[in-house]
């Protein structure tokens, strides 16, 4: 049994696509947790490495013996720093800055970095600042804080272009993986399925990759199949031989009792019960027939015989032999069929019996007056049915008449013999 595509909505709903969407969401969440800690522990530690760098200069600023003396060290510093990293600026009690590279003064919409000189420039990006009173004047040290920008920018690139392509491909994997897995569970069912409607041929087919746990459940339901399908066929072969040993045995009763029943001397009731014991005979003989041919059929022998069978004509010749019956107890025993042939391929006979047993039923078990209707329908799929008012063969209580069909197919003949 071929693989068939199975349905995107069907495969949503398998569980191990559902696995692999769980594993893969809570790998994202594992990971994107892992990364966020790592993140802010490595911005911290950033952090703490600025303001220790500041508190050590301050200090370093703090040593200074005189207020010139921090103005001197403050200006050497700053001919030798980036004002794009580093700011410094001593500011005297007026508001004057007198040592430094740059102004920095609060406003409302908070810090204002500016670098001085010729063109004063402001100074964009974050800071970390450090303020101290040393020796009359305030002295104010910025660190750059765009150590700690591209840290951050460095863990979003590595959410985005990492993280989130690795969760996809392995999501993309996992799904692959569990479409494969959903695809062996969908012939699973189907051969399941196929097992439960008495098809004992159906098999799973096994894997080309390695061996999973998928595959030893198909090899179990493979054994059970089998196991079943030689049960049936021995079930079969000993009702075959039952009924094979047994007609001979009642024919050669059915022949004795029609002897007994044509002695000319036999007393009324004794020829009565003779007549009866030859019907029911006959009747016990027929039934093994039917066995037979059921075995025959179930071997395939009977195949050879198989010709094309118009299935109007057969229905027709069979109305015309009925029809007398019917009008005796007051019945209308009618046909509707295509004008054009309605040819099948089948045993004739077997589908002639199939039909008068249909016809039989129907007049011996519905009321009388009632009307039986044979209706024969064309198509890829040819169907003959007999319709009368009895009954019911099928769930009786819900139905109040009886309809039989003949959907023709591979099992034609085989239902051709189970319904004679």
């Amino acid at each position: 049994m071929s693989a068939e595509t199975v349905p995107l909505w069907h495969l949503l709903r398998s569980s191990p696509v559902r696995q692999a969407l769980w594993l893969s969401l809570l790998f994202l969440v594992t990971s994107s947790l892992s990364l966020g800690i790592t993140y802010y522990v490595a911005r911290d530690s950033q952090e703490r490495a600025i303001e220790d760098t500041l508190v050590q200069d301050m200090v370093g600023f703090r040593a200074t013996p005189s207020a010139a003396a921090l103005a001197v060290l403050v200006n050497a510093q700053t001919s030798e720093t980036d004002p794009q990293r580093r700011l410094l600026s001593y500011r005297r009690p007026g508001g004057r800055v007198v040592a430094g590279n740059a102004s920095i003064t609060q406003q409302s919409a908070g810090l204002r970095l500016v670098v001085l000189g010729a063109d004063p420039i402001p100074v964009q990006g974050p800071f970390m600042l450090l303020s101290e009173q040393i020796h009359g004047g305030l002295l104010t040290l910025a660190q750059s804080a765009k150590p700690l920008q591209e840290l951050r920018d460095t863990f979003l690139r590595v959410f985005l272009f990492s993280l989130l392509p690795t969760v996809a491909i392995a999501l993309c994997g996992g799904v692959l993986l569990a479409r494969r897995s959903a695809r062996a569970l969908s012939d699973l069912d189907v051969v399941l399925s196929r097992l439960t409607s008495g098809d004992l041929s159906a098999r799973v087919q096994k894997p080309t990759g390695p061996r999973d746990d998928l595959g030893r459940i198909g090899d179990s339901v493979n054994r059970m199949a089998q196991a079943q399908e030689q049960s049936m066929a021995a079930l079969k072969q000993v009702s075959a031989d039952i009924a094979h040993d047994l007609k001979s045995p009642i024919q050669r009763v059915a022949v004795q009792l029609e002897h007994l029943h044509q002695i000319k001397d036999l007393p009324p009731q004794a020829r009565s019960i003779a007549k009866e014991a030859v019907d029911e005979t006959a009747s016990i003989v027929e039934t093994f027939q039917s066995l037979l041919q059921i075995a025959q059929l179930e071997g395939g022998s009977p195949r050879a015989r198989f010709q094309p069978v118009d299935l109007g004509a057969l229905a027709r010749t069979f109305v015309e032999i009925y029809q007398p019956s019917a009008e005796e107890e007051g019945r209308q025993l009618t046909l509707t069929s295509p004008d054009d042939a309605v040819v099948v391929s089948g045993d004739k006979a077997l589908l002639g019996q199939l039909l008068a047993n249909l016809v039989e039923n129907a007049l011996r078990h519905t009321p009388k007056g009632s009307d039986i209707n044979l209706i024969l329908s064309a198509g890829p799929q040819p169907v003959l049915t007999v319709q009368d008012h009895g009954p019911g063969i099928i769930r009786p209580s819900r139905r109040t008449s009886c309809a039989a069909s003949i959907a023709w197919s591979k099992a034609a003949a085989r239902r051709a013999a189970v319904w004679g």
